[in-house]
């Protein structure tokens, strides 16, 4: 009998224990780490030097600004796919407008030249402005309006939306009326364009 350790038997196994765990977690039991628990443990923990009223400020607040989060990435990641479908690899240069493409230049060579910080600095498109997003679907139309109904539509939404973005990404808080507004604009968003 060999020490060795058997490959075949190891991935076997390894396969096996996927497997089983997949019918675990589609019945509803936990398996591995609880990341729910852990990010919530770690939320407290960072807030605790903040005074109560100021932290539960910043954890209704961080609601609304997920939600703006996912929607912007999520126009990002449709204007991507339509603009691929259509010009390929050269989506950018073809797709952009050339106001917006020049912006977002100089913004990513600020950020290599000035930023301690890195991020997200591969692709153009995440250098824009939240109100460039309708800019490149406007220049687009043909691409996109069997998404949207019409420019007049998609303007009005994200020219609020861009208010309200601005607003929460300089930590004011909004109104529970203005929540309901924000999620109802992504609500017709998603609706509209099928997520």
């Amino acid at each position: 009998m060999s020490n060795k350790p058997n490959i075949r038997e190891w991935m076997f196994r390894a396969l096996m224990f996927e497997a089983e765990a997949e019918q675990f977690k589609s019945a509803g039991i936990r398996i591995g780490a609880d990341n729910e628990h852990v990010e919530k443990v770690l939320m407290e923990e960072t807030l605790s030097p903040f005074p109560i009223p100021i932290r539960n400020e910043a954890i209704r607040m961080s609601r609304i600004y997920a939600l703006i989060n996912c929607f912007e990435n999520s126009v990002r990641d449709l204007i991507k796919e339509r603009l691929k479908e259509k010009f390929d690899t050269d989506w950018w240069e073809k797709g952009a407008p050339k106001n917006v493409k020049e912006f977002a230049q100089k913004r990513q060579q600020i950020a290599k030249e000035n930023s301690w910080l890195e991020g997200d600095n591969t692709e153009l498109i995440e250098f824009i402005e939240f109100g460039h997003l309708s800019d490149i679907i406007i220049q687009n139309w043909l691409d996109f309006s069997d998404l949207i109904p019409t420019q007049h539509w998609l303007k009005q939404r994200m020219d609020e939306l861009e208010k309200a973005r601005n607003y929460i990404a300089h930590n004011r808080l909004l109104l529970p009326s203005e929540f309901r507004r924000i999620e109802q604009y992504v609500n017709d968003w998603n609706k509209q364009i099928g997520f």
